[in-house]
């Protein structure tokens, strides 16, 4: 055993995700800080007869990256490789931080050209389940992915890109887990650019009415519906030629930190004591939000602090359903007894080329439900699944659901050439377990 190794090794305790609702006792923990030390990793795990399983943040809502065996934390796999200004590339390493890699981009003056909502994710976690924000033409931030770098269950380190390796590229860049361990990744990234966001409350009826007019007339537009109220709060990402004009510090305070965050924290506590005041509490909140229109460089607009913890189930809907399933989802919570306290995300996303991508072939539409953190979501995620399947949806890969792989073959035309490559690249399932055997098969 070589001594990087065993110093980057531990016994494990209990791992939890951010959520708190996935728990694992791994048997041990390594955090490898270099792709030697991974592969030793890896060696001594097939020794031992162990699985094992890379895990980012905790992010995802999953059991995903859970297991009983070797956890591989890449937080000491960080920091950007190198940037290619004439490619517009950056390569960075797998387990750097969103935040970091944003910060550092606008430091070099480039940025990712969309992003998600969040910034705390691994590049790695985020783009393995898929990770996306909200578009007309630019897709997920797995779609910004140029090359990869992944260590397969043998040790072999794999290149891929459209030109090396390229049937390993079409499925590696959202790759649940399932096919090896990514070391590093090669984005696409352009000049860094403004975007003007215009936030707007406006009524269900008038939002869904208008939804394709929103989504033909603005580059990144999505809306939060408030449920048991007819009110929804919109969001319109524009480029702009800038200057920068940021939310003013207290306006800033009050949308972000109080009602985003402090006040609603505070709103899902007593909803969560006592039911029924959800109702009447989301009709004060859903008014609360007032019109805001601010500039800034793109990861300032594009994510928010997310301190209020919640579990949430998404699914990717053909875009021309997502209208009629968002009104049925309406009708059902209307004549239900649930009581939701936390506001419903509609977004887009372009059709793409992943193998295993929600969005794989197809323009797509998600809606996002959500519940606080200790509150039963299951009744609601459960009707709220039974709409959005029987409209083709896919989940989400890192959010609730109980779809297995027989679901997914019908769900994905590609499903097979997805799992062909698993049975080649990990015959004797080492990075398995028992989320991939659900979603993929044994």
């Amino acid at each position: 055993m070589g001594t990087a190794t065993a110093r980057n090794s531990s016994t494990a305790t209990a791992w939890r995700n951010w959520a708190g609702n996935v728990t694992a006792t791994p048997t041990r923990v390594v955090t490898p800080a270099s792709v030697g030390e991974l592969q030793e990793a890896l060696r001594r795990a097939a020794e031992d007869g162990l699985r094992v399983k890379a895990v980012g943040t905790g992010h995802s809502f999953t059991a995903a990256a859970a297991t009983d065996g070797v956890l591989v934390r890449p937080q000491a796999l960080t920091g950007i490789r190198s940037i290619d200004r004439a490619a517009g590339t950056v390569t960075v390493a797998a387990g750097t931080a969103l935040k970091d890699l944003n910060r550092t981009l606008a430091a070099e003056g480039l940025s990712l050209t969309n992003m998600g909502d969040i910034m705390e994710q691994t590049v790695s976690g985020a783009t393995s389940t898929g990770t996306h924000g909200t578009g007309r033409d630019s897709a997920s931030i797995a779609a910004q992915i140029r090359a990869l770098e992944l260590v397969t269950a043998d040790g072999s380190v794999l290149t891929c890109s459209e030109k090396e390796n390229p049937e390993v590229f079409a499925a590696a860049r959202v790759g649940i887990g399932a096919l090896g361990i990514v070391t590093a990744i090669t984005f696409a990234v352009e000049p860094l650019f403004f975007l003007t966001a215009r936030e707007e409350p406006m009524g269900f009826d008038r939002v869904t009415a208008e939804f394709e007019e929103h989504f033909a007339e603005n580059e990144h537009f999505e809306f939060y519906w408030f449920p048991h109220t007819g009110n929804c709060n919109t969001k319109r990402n524009n480029r702009s030629q800038g200057p920068a004009a940021p939310p003013g510090p207290v306006s800033g305070w009050i949308e972000d930190e109080l009602l985003s965050n402090g006040l609603f924290q505070a709103v899902n506590s007593l909803g969560r004591a006592v039911p029924a005041t959800i109702p009447s509490i989301a009709r004060v909140a859903s008014r609360a939000l007032s019109a805001r229109t601010y500039t800034d460089i793109p990861y300032k607009v594009f994510t928010s602090p997310r301190r209020v913890r919640f579990v949430e189930m998404e699914y990717a809907l053909p875009r021309e359903a997502v209208v009629g399933a968002l009104r049925e989802l309406r009708a059902m919570v209307d004549r239900s007894r649930l009581r939701i306290s936390f506001p419903v995300e509609v977004r887009t996303a372009p059709a793409d080329d992943i193998t295993l991508s929600t969005a794989s072939g197809r323009d797509t539409a998600y809606i996002a439900v959500h519940m606080y953190k200790g509150t039963p979501y299951q009744a609601y995620f459960t009707a709220a699944e039974h709409i959005f399947t029987s409209h083709g949806g896919r989940p989400h890969w890192g959010k609730v659901h109980t779809r297995d792989a027989e679901y997914f073959s019908r769900a994905y035309p590609r499903f097979g050439e997805f799992t062909a490559l698993r049975d080649r690249l990990d015959p004797d399932r080492v990075f398995g377990n028992d989320y991939l055997r659900r979603v993929l098969g044994a």
